[in-house]
Parts: C-alpha cells; structure tokens; sequence
C-alpha cells in the first residue's frame, strides 16, 4: 500500500473526499483542480495541483501509479460532457505506452449509459442499449476512450442517482403540498454521497478490482414508493399516481458492491438518517 502514488483528477463534492479520505489513511495522494488550492478543504496532508486536466503531460502525470477521474462538467449538455469526461480521457490515453509507472486508471462514469427503460434488470454483464439521452452516449464514448487508451489497468465506475446530506431533491419534492402526479411504476436507483466515496477509495487500493462496479444500493425503487414513503415520514400528502404513465420504465440496477463497503445498502436506511441530521 505504501508505494501508492494516487491522483485524483477533480475536487468537487466526491473527488475532494476521496483525496481526503485516502490522506488520512497515510496514502501518497495529490487533488488536481482547476482553482486555488484556497478554495478546497483539503487535509494538510493531501497534496495538490493546479491545472487543467486537458495540459496535463506525460511528465507530470509519469510519477503517479493510481489516477482516479472524477470530474464534474461546466454545463449539464452534450457538448458539455464532451469538453470535459470525453477530452481528458481521450487526452490522458495518448500517454497510455508512456506511464510505466502507472497500474490503475478509475474514471467515475455513470449508470445512465444504459439505455434500457423498460424496468429490466442490469448486472454488470449487461451490455448497455444506445441511451437516449446525448450526454450518456458521451459518457459511454469516455468510457471507450479510456478503455481503448490502457486496457485492462482502466476500471470503471457506474454511479446510480446520487443523494445524501446535502441532496434533498427528493425531500423537497416530498415537502411540495401540491404534488404533480408520479408515474406508477418508474423504477429508480440511488447511492449514498459517502457510500460512493467509499467505493472508490477501495476500488483504487484493493490489488485485483473488477473492471466494472455498478455503484448502487441493493434496493432498486419506483419513484411512487419513495415518494409515498418519504411523505410518510415528514407527515405530508401522499403523490398520486399518473394515469396516463401506466407503463413499466426505468430500470432496476444489481449492485455488484461488497456489502461490507456500504453504510447504506439501501434507501429506507439512507433516507432515515438524513432525516435524523436534519432533526
């Protein structure tokens, strides 16, 4: 564990805990973002760089042996999602042949490269359908490039919808007292911020990962059931059900996640304790 020399490329709202994370743990790790040192909370530990994932070079990158991509985009469309997941991946796999040094290379993706919306079940040997939405098939083409670029040293990293502490979009969306109607049976899926910080910190130190993670918990749920059941909780008005989306959507997501790594396996235990930090 000692020779580990980790990168994480992205400081954002799961990049900066996980350089953090793997700092207090006694690990070699250096932050890059595009700001200021000053404007991370990073452990005095935890190494930093400014600079663009895009300028990077071959030297620079040469000491590390464990880089983890977790960037977020400048804006939320195709275009964006090309400027930044698809253009570094596809920059740092020209240096593929000159990091000797290098074992591990983590890109944090996202599970809405799969296209099935039929409320079908995915495993991490589905093969995903085109998605629909623009800005998932660039996610997939990051993946690709990644995978094109180093081969079997990228692993890759399928986040479900994200919510903790301070993502309440579905807390707030329960506190509405006039509710717009919820399709019957949409099938979603979700995973804890810190539960996802923890998945990649292990996924960068354990000595034989899978090549791919689905990062979900272990209770796939329609959005009816979660909207009724949060309601519950805060006392407030059911959402009805949408006659005209009677059909079956979403999907249902298996975790391929050690249960060991999970503080919340599912979204009741979840959703109870952010209720609990509000209190």
């Amino acid at each position: 564990m000692s020779t580990h020399n980790l990168l994480i490329i992205g400081q954002g709202d799961i990049g900066l805990p996980v350089t953090n994370a793997l700092a207090r743990e006694g690990l070699s790790v250096t932050g890059l973002a595009r700001s200021e040192r000053q404007h991370y909370d990073l452990v005095d530990s935890a190494n930093f760089l400014q600079a663009d994932a895009l300028t990077l070079t071959a030297e620079q990158l040469d000491p590390f042996t464990h880089i983890a991509i977790i960037v977020t985009p400048d804006e939320y469309s195709a275009s964006g999602y090309h400027d930044s997941y698809l253009a570094i991946n596809q920059h740092l796999a020209t240096f593929a042949s000159k990091l000797v040094n290098l074992e591990r290379v983590v890109f944090i993706s996202s599970t809405g490269v799969y296209g099935q919306d039929g409320g079908e079940w995915i495993d991490e040997h589905t093969v995903p359908i085109t998605p629909a939405r623009d800005a998932s098939k660039v996610i997939l083409q990051a993946e690709q490039a990644l995978q094109q670029g180093f081969d079997n040293k990228a692993i890759i990293i399928r986040p479900s919808g994200i919510y903790g502490r301070a993502r309440l979009m579905r807390l707030r969306k329960a506190r509405e007292p006039q509710k717009e109607p919820v399709a019957a049976a949409h099938w979603s899926n979700r995973i804890m911020d810190r539960d996802l910080v923890t998945i990649i910190s292990n996924v960068l130190k354990i000595d034989a990962p899978k090549p791919l993670y689905i990062a979900t918990d272990y209770r796939p749920v329609t959005t009816f059931e979660l909207g009724v059941w949060l309601s519950e909780q805060i006392g407030k008005t059911a959402p009805a059900i949408d006659d005209k989306k009677s059909s079956v959507t979403g999907k249902r997501l298996h975790s391929n996640i050690p249960l060991a790594w999970l503080e919340y396996a599912d979204w009741q235990i979840g959703y109870r304790d952010i209720l609990d930090h509000q209190q």
